[in-house]
């Protein structure tokens, strides 16, 4: 999801909940397409208003734990009472309120999933962003990213109206593999999430 600070992620706002559902309305869906599955540890990275850290805690079950980071505290309210009203139990997921860039100050241990939503493209650092993720992540741990196609936004539409990233922001796989391989991820595959987007997903090889 995106973070509501625009002086660290620009051009990154939350979008409103209506056209956010009519765009993901299987949000579980695509976790699943992006090999997230029961019983591991997952760090919602940028979570949002929450709209797949419920979801991810609905997979990961009693057996796996589900971290969810974002700098806004609003924002962090608003995944609270939407995990409360979707009955996810208190405990279940684990809120903190930070910089993106500043993981390895306050996680709680090391997850075996990172998945980043719809924010990487507004990151001013994104080398800093992916260094920081391959630290916080176990050995053998994957990160995944998605993202708009870089398409036109006029031709990204949602309920009749463009929406999404300007279209200078927007990047293609290649350029976020040029990003995020340099420090040390491996390429696992690239996903085809319609109708605009794209999820990457890259390993940490484990340790020798």
């Amino acid at each position: 999801m995106s973070m509501n600070h625009p002086a660290i992620f620009p051009a990154t706002m939350m979008p409103d909940s209506d056209w956010w559902k009519a765009l993901w309305p299987d949000p579980e869906g695509v976790l699943r397409r992006l090999g997230i599955d029961f019983g591991v540890s997952v760090l919602d990275l940028c979570c949002g208003d929450g709209h797949f850290t419920v979801p991810l805690a609905h997979i990961v079950g009693g057996m796996g734990r589900v971290m969810a980071v974002d700098l806004d505290a609003a924002l962090l309210e608003k995944a609270k009472n939407r995990a409360a009203r979707a009955g996810v139990l208190n405990g279940t997921i684990r809120w903190i309120e930070c910089d993106a860039c500043s993981l390895h100050n306050v996680l709680p241990s090391q997850p075996d999933y990172v998945l980043i939503a719809n924010t990487f493209h507004g990151c001013p650092d994104k080398q800093q962003l992916a260094r920081e993720v391959f630290n916080a992540l176990k050995p053998g741990g994957q990160l995944a990213i998605v993202n708009w196609h870089s398409r036109p936004k006029e031709d990204t539409t949602v309920l009749g109206q463009p929406r999404g990233p300007n279209t200078a922001l927007r990047m293609t796989p290649d350029a976020v593999m040029d990003e995020v391989l340099p420090v040390g991820f491996r390429l696992h595959g690239v996903v085809e999430l319609p109708p605009y987007h794209y999820g990457i997903v890259f390993d940490k090889p484990k340790a020798s």
